[in-house]
This record gives C-alpha cells, structure tokens and sequence, in this order.
C-alpha cells in the first residue's frame, strides 16, 4: 500500500511544484491549504495577497489539475492565539519576533501533523528549501540548508523536532527557484510566475504598528528616546513602531547618526547609541529547541544567524541548562535583538536554536 501524504498548499508556485514532485515520488497524496484568517479581520479588503481566497483558489485549481483531491482546513483560532497573539504581545513587550517561526512550530508542524495523524497519513510535504533525513550513525533524524542558498528556509524550521522531521518531506530542497519555476511553467501551473510574498502575511502594507493598533484597538503611548546615561533626547511615538538597530525616521534632530539599541517596555523608554553600540559579542537564548544532537555536551563550534537576513557568523555554543544556550561570537555582531532566533550551524546542518533573551550579558 502506497504511503500518504497530506500537502500543504500556499497557492504559490513553491507548495505547487512540491506537491506535483510528491505525488511523482509515489506517495498517495491530498492538497490541503489552511485557512488562517479572514483578510477584513486584519484590515485588509484585498484578494490579491497571500492566504486571500485567490490562493486557495489556485491551490484548488494546481491540485485538480495533477489529478490530487484538494481541501481546506480552518485553523484560524490557533492563527490567532500562537501566531498573531504572541506577535503582539512580544513587540509590546519590546522585543521583535518573527511570526514564520510560530506559524511553522504551532501551525504547520502541530495542528496539520495533529490532522495528519488523526485522518491516517503518513507523511506532510511543504514548498520549504530545506532538506531532511536520518543519520543512522547519531540514530537522530536532520535537518539541512537547501543547496540554493538564496532561498534556503532552514533558519524558519529549526523548531522541529525529531518526530516532525521523520514524518516531513521537502522535495525542493536540492532545486533553485528558477528551476521550480520552470518545472510550473512546463505543467501549466496557473501560478508559475506568480510573485513570492515578501510581508508577514497578516500584516497588511508591512506596518507592524498599524496593524497592532488596528487589531488591538489600543493606542502605544509616546514615550522617551534616551541615551545609554539615561538623558532624555526627546519623544518617541509609541514603543511598537520602533526595532533595534532602526535609524531612519526617528523624528529628532540632532548632531551625529543615533540608532535604537534597546527598547525599554516596562519604562516606555527607547535607549539610542551610536553606530558602535550596536555591536556585541555575547547572547543568550532561551526555548532551545536541539535537532543534530539532544544536547551540547561542550562548548562548541558553530557558525550562527541572528535573524534571517543576517549571514552566519562563527561562534562558540555553550549549553548552560537544559533550556538556555549562551552563543559568544569570535567578533562583534551588529543588532542581535531580544525575540529574535539565533539558529546555529554545523557546515549545512542545523544543530538547533533557540529564542535571543539578553544581549551583551
């Protein structure tokens, strides 16, 4: 009996062209796209965005055409209390987090495995550049940078845990982009050259601080931009409309470049420096999550990302309890922020991460 597997489908060219590859590797396959949330309810009137009713539209239509059943499951409670609750919660508290993340830990790789577990499949398949399998001689299952470093995911699904890796496939792990645009084209895909979304999908336009206002309904009082001695430097506009390492539209004139090193949140204060204070060498993360090993035995050499646009740097990890790694660069890295993933590398193989809480200590 063949093997069956449940895909995630976006509506984007990558989940299309993953799902057309799962079904050629022989598994027996559905298309399933999860509904998250209602556009009005994020103040968006649009259709043409991601998670609108287009995509799950052109999910439906890729799916019917390569002959694969299609169906929609409405997830949305769990959207907004793990995703969109803790996105807000964690910029009114002052730190930056990053909602792909959650989506991947709680959504993806919780509810949907829940799903697949209960309706008797074997396996997820996701569009993600990234690729896994299993190390007989560790005994752990891994997970890898895809080969096209431009669009490798592997930062977003350090999450995962060694049950979710053995029960998910990423057929495009070892593509490029433009090599899974082609493969669409040669099918017919309706969303072959389809853009790929570069916001959060809930916020529309990119304004975090909008969209927490309007979602909220609660106004983020202006507060005091000061320096590292505490001296006030003026006013701020509300602790959400600010993250670490911004310079640009502050609002105050003054006599040299100043940057937001730290946010303050239970003082409403804004801490500003110049370009050098941005730098530190040491962090300390917490939540961490080990895939490679189930724990750092010893300190460790690494190379590390502190967000996903930033490029690994080399470190030592050191595994200070069973929840909490302290990461000490071999050079000062710029604007490592409170919220914010630190995932650690061996080669191509992500050892784990975990959650930045303190910078500098």
């Amino acid at each position: 009996m063949a093997r069956k597997a449940m895909i995630a489908m976006s509506g984007g060219v990558d989940s299309s062209v993953a799902a057309l590859l799962a079904l050629k590797s022989g598994l027996e396959c559905v298309g399933v796209t999860l509904k998250l949330f209602e556009n009005s309810d994020v103040g968006e009137s649009r259709e043409d965005r991601c998670c609108s009713l287009s995509d799950a539209e052109d999910a439906r239509r890729v799916a019917y055409s390569i002959g694969m059943p299609h169906y929609v499951f409405d997830f949305g409670d769990d959207f907004r209390r793990e995703v969109i609750g803790r996105f807000i919660d964690e910029y009114a508290s002052g730190r930056t987090p990053n909602p792909c993340i959650d989506c991947n830990r709680f959504i993806k790789f919780k509810r949907l495995m829940e799903r697949m577990d209960s309706m008797g499949f074997d396996y997820i398949v996701t569009g993600h550049y990234a690729r896994a399998g299993f190390d007989a001689g560790s005994g752990r299952h891994y997970l890898k940078k895809a080969l096209d470093s431009a669009k490798d995911q592997s930062y977003v699904l350090y999450g995962m845990t060694q049950r979710q890796l053995a029960h998910t496939i990423f057929p495009l792990g070892g593509l490029s982009k433009p090599e899974v645009r082609e493969i669409a084209a040669e099918k017919g895909f309706v969303n072959a050259k389809k853009h790929d979304s570069q916001d959060i999908c809930f916020v529309p336009g990119g304004s975090y601080a909008d969209f927490i206002e309007g979602y909220t309904g609660k106004a983020y009082p202006c507060g005091d931009f000061v320096d590292g001695s505490g001296n006030v430097l003026g006013r701020h506009r509300g602790i959400i409309r600010y993250t670490v390492g911004q310079r640009r539209g502050l609002g105050l004139a003054l006599p040299a470049p100043l940057y937001v090193r730290e946010k303050r949140a239970a003082e409403n204060k804004i801490v500003l420096s110049p370009w050098e204070g941005l730098f530190a060498r040491v962090l300390e993360a917490k939540g961490v999550n080990l895939i490679a090993a189930s724990r750092i035995e010893r300190p460790m050499r690494v190379t590390a990302k502190v967000s996903y646009n930033q490029p690994e740097a080399p470190a030592t990890v050191t595994q200070t309890d069973e929840d909490t790694i302290r990461l000490e660069f071999d050079e000062p890295i710029r604007a490592a922020t409170a919220g914010q993933a630190a995932v650690l590398y061996d080669g191509d193989i992500v050892v784990g991460g975990g959650t930045i809480a303190t910078v500098g200590g």
